[in-house]
């Protein structure tokens, strides 16, 4: 199961979910809330058009400066019927609690949906986002509870 939150606002009064709930009350959310505040920020002093890997290592940079424990590239296998049958390198993985995703380019590809949902269930974390650096900086937030996954 998962819900999703798109498209943020960030100011003053924080992030919304897509249901009007504060951000601070959902799983993880105040933690995810942090974790947007550095992608706008990134996203304002950067602008858009620059490759992933420059918002990446921007945002580590973020990240740590607010004291968040952020990892890049993590290596995570995937198991079917308790046997490995693969792996994917997550982007980024945050205090490892959130996966994060980035995103660049002309237009999120919808693709970016079904590929985080996969991270999710290929793991034990619950929360993950992603950040779009486009021209409109944007972010989808997903959670997947432990208790709808078959994990080894």
């Amino acid at each position: 199961m998962y819900l999703t939150g798109s498209r943020g606002g960030h100011g003053r009064r924080g992030c919304l979910a897509e249901n009007g709930q504060p951000m601070s009350q959902l799983i993880h959310g105040a933690l995810t809330q942090r974790i947007l505040g550095c992608f706008f920020q990134v996203h304002r002093e950067l602008g858009a058009g620059f490759l992933e890997s420059v918002y990446a290592k921007s945002l580590l940079i973020a990240l740590g400066d607010e004291g968040i424990r952020a990892k890049a590239e993590v290596p995570i296998d995937v198991y079917f019927r308790g046997t490995r049958v693969g792996a994917f390198r997550a982007d980024m993985i945050v205090e490892s609690t959130v996966l994060l995703e980035l995103k660049a380019g002309i237009a999120l590809d919808p693709s970016s949906q079904p590929q985080m949902l996969n991270y999710l269930r290929a793991t034990r974390l619950e929360v993950g986002l992603i950040l779009y650096f486009g021209a409109r900086p944007t972010f989808k937030r997903f959670v997947m509870n432990n208790d709808h996954k078959v994990l080894p």
